[in-house]
């Protein structure tokens, strides 16, 4: 890729860069400036890529190991992969990445003065997923969400050149709440995974086996857990949405999404009764902007 990003994605990048779509809100929007959208979609290639590789969904055939120098033996080694994921991505700050995402990155980190610190979180949360499945407290989950979540908020602070140290508290709590909300969305996709994202705690205080969360239909118990954890999440979104406000322009718009996303997310689990093993439930197109205009007026 050369250096102005011009090129045109090849096949590895663009099947990564397309799962976009699938998010709760869009990543990069059409009405934002055209250099963030280019930046924001460096950032999101590599955040997609290093979570396709923490779950072992990346493209079939072993392209992305050649690319990072990973030998066949080893292609199926997520920890192997990682290393030489973050291999890479020191060479995005002082080299030349082997990956074609990084390389897509490697203009954003310098126009934008971006730090390695944010990156190196994701993999390491990452790398914890291979090593940690279950968590015991909420506040374990929590510092989970400080690697797997909170760092892509404050690359987008970083991009738009917006970022200060209340912003950044703020961004953290919306960037949690998300994470959480996934996690609610996605206990039978985790599961199968062998992860559990909801505190073991909590579990045991609604009476809430493992083998609880593996039946086709969720049970009272695991409802209230769910509609529990889902006001945690609720309450941390009303605890960032100050972030909206404190910004102006398409910014505000972007960030108005990101929030209204989950909320409407949220909307869309308690409308399913808080029964999420079935599969995810999604918001429709007109709850999720009825949430941005709710969010862009300061309300709850």
């Amino acid at each position: 890729m050369t250096e102005t990003g011009t090129k045109r994605p090849g096949a590895t990048e663009r099947g990564t860069l397309d799962k976009a779509a699938a998010e709760n809100f869009p990543v990069a929007p059409f009405f934002l400036p055209k250099d963030w959208r280019t930046d924001l979609m460096a950032v999101y290639g590599f955040a997609r890529l290093v979570d396709d590789i923490g779950d072992g969904d990346l493209a079939p055939g072993g392209a992305d190991a050649r690319l990072l120098g990973v030998s066949p033996a080893e292609a199926e080694d997520r920890l192997v992969l990682l290393d030489a994921f973050e291999a890479d991505l020191h060479r995005v700050f002082s080299g030349e990445p082997r990956h074609p995402l990084l390389r897509r990155l490697r203009p954003t980190v310098r126009r934008r003065t971006l730090t390695p610190e944010p990156f190196l979180g994701l993999i390491a949360a990452n790398r914890q997923d291979q090593l940690v499945t279950r968590y015991e407290t909420y506040d374990d989950l929590l510092a989970y969400c400080e690697l797997s979540a909170n760092p892509v908020g404050r690359l987008v602070l970083a991009v738009t050149g917006t970022s200060t140290p209340e912003r950044v508290r703020l961004s953290d709590a919306i960037c949690t709440a998300l994470q959480i909300v996934e996690h609610l969305q996605d206990v039978a996709e985790d599961l199968g995974r062998d992860r559990i994202y909801l505190p073991a705690a909590d579990m045991k205080r609604f009476h809430v086996q493992e083998a609880d969360l593996a039946t086709k239909s969720a049970g009272a118990s695991v409802r209230a857990l769910v509609a529990y954890e889902a006001q945690r999440a609720r309450e941390l979104l009303n605890e960032g949405a100050p972030l909206v406000g404190s910004v102006h322009g398409r910014l505000k718009l972007l960030l108005a999404g990101f929030v209204a996303g989950g909320r409407a997310a949220l909307r869309a689990i308690a409308a399913a009764e808080h029964d999420v093993l079935p599969g995810p439930p999604k918001p429709g197109k007109l709850q999720l902007l009825r949430e941005v205009g709710v969010t862009l007026r300061g309300e709850r």
